[in-house]
């Protein structure tokens, strides 16, 4: 699904991302893990073409990312509030999104409905704009929003951070839902070793913007991460 070719990022002489070769097939959930400063929002902003390599490419379903928007109508993501429109309330950005994937109002709903969980009665109908919302309901927006129209590529930066305990147990099972059928390729980064292990089938460490690792998660896996991370 997802092919990256000899792909670095620099800034000036600094080498902040290089990936000589990475394949994620379709219906992988996929785990992006490091340090502070590691490559990993560099390789999702580089994915999703919001700045431009240095060398190489990314083929996103065959799809060179940075030449065609060919991508973009099976491919959503949240990488932080940045990509919401505060002045809106979320009913108004969930139909937004919506128009935006060819989806209309009942759909939308229809979808929303199946997150009543998720949202734990504090983000539809409080009347609130997206800019007045706390960091953790923005979040839960972003999320849900990244789901509407049935993408088959979903990128989420640190979806876990913000969320309390209760609702980051909710979003685990959803993203072993979504990947159930093996339909839908899922990208997540986090700092939490623990989730990330829980829900990602193969989990990658970028150390420096190198990949130092490329593991297979098993009942091992946090042990290991946790081995490496502590030096």
């Amino acid at each position: 699904m997802i092919k990256v070719d000899h792909l670095t990022k620099k800034y000036g002489d600094q080498t902040v991302l290089n990936i000589p070769d990475l394949e994620i097939p379709k219906g992988q959930s996929f785990g992006l893990v490091g340090n502070n400063g590691a490559g990993k929002t560099t390789f999702f902003s580089l994915l999703l073409d919001l700045i431009q390599p240095t060398t190489g490419q990314i083929l996103n379903n065959e799809v060179q990312v940075d030449q065609s928007e060919g991508w973009k109508p099976f491919t959503s993501a949240f990488i932080d509030e940045t990509f919401l429109i505060g002045y809106l309330t979320p009913e108004e950005y969930f139909y937004f999104i919506g128009e935006l994937r060819g989806r209309n109002k009942a759909d939308v709903d229809t979808l929303l409905a199946t997150f009543a969980d998720f949202f734990h009665g504090e983000i539809l109908n409080q009347k609130k704009y997206l800019r007045d919302l706390s960091k953790g309901n923005q979040k839960k927006v972003g999320i849900v929003a990244s789901f509407i129209g049935n993408p088959k590529v979903i990128v989420l930066d640190e979806p876990f951070a913000n969320l309390d305990p209760t609702t980051q147990i909710r979003l685990k099972g959803i993203i072993r839902e979504l990947t159930s059928d093996k339909e839908s390729t899922i990208l997540i980064s986090s700092h939490d070793l623990i989730h990330v292990t829980e829900v990602c089938e193969r989990i990658v460490v970028l150390d420096h913007g190198d990949m130092v690792r490329d593991i297979k998660t098993s009942a091992k896996t946090l042990k290991e991460l946790e081995q490496f991370f502590a030096g």
